[in-house]
């Protein structure tokens, strides 16, 4: 059972991640949420989406992408789910699919609720199950 670190006050790329991590790399993985100035030295647990993380966006590819492509997750539906997940993540990047405005709206619902964030993940991994099976 592996650990994973990342910010906390989790958004869509993190949601997304943490949701590919359990889904596809580890069934068993914990989350662990640190404030975004925390070091990576001395972690206990794989870094993501933070700054100095390998796990992270990388030649512009938002952190869920740069898990799709790390671990050959090449299905077309995660690759149809991963453009959402990029235009949500990254708003002002111009031609994102349609879906991307409603995702964005769902999950800063979700980041301004009054939630933990084992429960924004919670709620996000539903709102990732559905995406999937959409685009299935």
């Amino acid at each position: 059972m592996g650990a994973y670190v990342t910010r906390a006050r989790v958004h869509v790329d993190r949601v997304a991640t943490a949701w590919a991590i359990r889904r596809f790399v580890d069934p068993s993985a914990t989350f662990v949420f640190v404030d975004r100035t925390a070091s990576l030295k001395g972690l206990a647990a794989t870094p993501f989406d933070m700054r100095g993380a390998a796990l992270g966006h990388r030649n512009g590819l938002c952190t869920f992408e740069t898990l799709l492509e790390l671990y050959e997750l090449t299905e077309p539906a995660l690759q149809r789910m991963a453009a959402v997940i990029r235009a949500a993540d990254l708003p002002t990047e111009e031609g994102g699919p349609p879906e991307a405005a409603g995702v964005a709206a769902i999950f800063d619902g979700l980041r301004d609720m009054p939630l933990t964030d084992e429960e924004r993940l919670d709620r996000g991994f539903a709102v990732c199950d559905g995406l999937l099976a959409y685009f299935s």
